[in-house]
């Protein structure tokens, strides 16, 4: 059992209340997911060929990145620094990048990749961690969000969700899946590289892959409903967009809050119910089998 939590702002003038709308959806989904929790939240979007790598140190890390990183590039690079966590933003060559964030720093986890993403994943409860990262002053167009009830592995902080693949694009999931060793045969082949044994990835880095070799979203998630088996809710981000789907027999559980200022989701209604007019929402539970997709 874990919760799932996102939020779209439709009216532009609330995107700088994300963070304040998103914690008590988060917090309210602890009792489903005690033991660690992350946030994806995308925010304006960086010009080419910008892009932003998320960056986790589970052990003290000294962050100054600057001058190994100008010696290998040629130039020096943008580092906010937020305590075990940072952001590293360039504009060279994001496969250049990451070959040499994992050569020389290959004790540092890589969150996210893109030009609109942040992502932000600990263990602990769900409070704690978005204390621990100041969630509610963040501010974007949409996030989702994930508690997380470890059942199938570890609880590690690069365990928790959400889980990236590509750029640009996430993924949490309340649920199981039965074959995600099948799905990882299939990928690792095609140099597709997992850093967990946690069967989301799979699901994750499939779609990504979908999407990579030509589909839409919408198309990946049909193919998905295809060749993903077991029992899941699945939200995902991609810069412009927030989609939610269900399997077949949509055991677990979603709801949906619509309004004309934003579409909020959620496992339970309790972390819907102190969003703005959400008495008046347009409230729904998601139907099995069935896109549903919003656009920024």
């Amino acid at each position: 059992m874990c919760g799932i939590v996102g939020l779209l702002i439709k009216k532009p003038e609330w995107r700088e209340s994300l963070g304040e709308l998103m914690v008590p959806m988060l917090i309210g989904m602890s009792d489903r997911g005690p033991d660690s929790a992350g946030l994806a939240v995308f925010t304006a979007t960086l010009p080419e060929p910008q892009r932003k790598y998320s960056l986790y140190s589970k052990d003290k890390f000294d962050w100054d990145l600057r001058r190994s990183f100008q010696a290998v590039f040629g130039t020096t690079p943008e580092i906010q620094i937020d305590g075990n966590r940072a952001v590293l933003i360039s504009d060279r060559e994001p496969d250049r990048v990451k070959q040499w964030l994992k050569a020389k720093h290959p004790n540092l986890h890589l969150l996210s990749t893109g030009r609109t993403i942040d992502l932000y994943k600990d263990t602990g409860k769900p409070a704690m961690v978005a204390d621990r990262y100041n969630f509610s002053a963040l501010k974007g167009s949409h996030a989702i969000a994930h508690t997380r009830m470890a059942t199938e592995s570890a609880v590690t902080p690069d365990r928790a969700h959400p889980f990236t693949a590509g750029e640009d694009f996430c993924l949490v999931h309340n649920g199981s899946l039965s074959n995600p060793y099948s799905i990882r045969r299939r990928l690792e082949p095609l140099e597709i590289h997992f850093e967990t044994d946690n069967d989301t990835e799979a699901a994750c880095r499939f779609l990504e892959w979908r999407m990579r070799e030509g589909d839409d979203l919408e198309t990946a998630i049909k193919q998905g409903f295809v060749e993903l088996d077991g029992f899941y809710t699945f939200l995902m981000g991609t810069a412009d967009k927030l989609a939610l789907v269900r399997d077949a027999f949509a055991c677990k559980p979603a709801v949906v809050a619509e309004t004309d200022e934003y579409v909020a989701i959620a496992s339970e209604f309790r972390s819907l119910a102190h969003l703005p007019d959400v008495k008046n929402a347009h409230l729904y539970e998601p139907a099995p089998e069935e896109l549903y997709v919003w656009t920024v």
